[in-house]
């Protein structure tokens, strides 16, 4: 780890613009990989608790884009626009998301997947523009929360494929 002064860890120049959410998922990183890519499985876990996803668009390719509503449980519709800016099967995926294409608010966000045991350790890195842009999602979207569930929902989607014979 890299330190600055006596010793105390050093911080990333980004820090105060990132969430960083991970889990460790019990399914193949392959298996893991292709439920966060194909939009038949992303349709099925993608979003908080209560949440379902409509999609209007998908193509999974460097410069194609998901364009898709999620549903909240209060039956709120948030509009969602997604690029892939790298695509790198099964280690790696960054992307661009926001409202819409030309959405100034848009964020990046690296999600990486790697082989722990028989299992995945997937992290979703997300850096925003502003701190300011940070801390409301934080806060008004509970974005941190809603992370961890997504991964809980995928997890919970996998280990069923799983259960019903269909992984890798």
């Amino acid at each position: 780890m890299a330190t600055t002064g006596r010793n105390a860890p050093a911080q990333s120049a980004t820090a105060d613009r990132e969430i960083v959410i991970s889990r460790v998922i019990d399914a193949p990183r392959e298996l893991v990989f292709e439920a966060f890519t194909e939009v038949r499985h992303l349709s099925q876990w993608w979003g908080p608790e209560g949440f379902s996803t409509t999609t209007r668009a998908f193509e999974f390719r460097v410069g194609g884009a998901w364009d898709f509503v999620m549903h909240g449980p209060d039956g709120t519709d948030y509009q969602e626009w997604i690029t892939w800016s790298e695509i790198i099967p099964p280690e790696r995926i960054a992307l661009l998301h926001g409202e819409s294409r030309d959405d100034p608010n848009a964020f990046e966000s690296v999600i990486t997947f790697a082989s722990d045991g028989a299992g995945t350790r997937i992290e979703m890195r997300t850096l925003f523009p502003t701190k300011a842009q940070r801390d409301e999602v934080v806060e008004k979207y509970h974005a941190v929360e809603g992370g961890r569930q997504t991964l809980n929902n995928l997890a919970a989607y996998v280990a069923e494929i799983l259960r019903k014979g269909g992984g890798n």
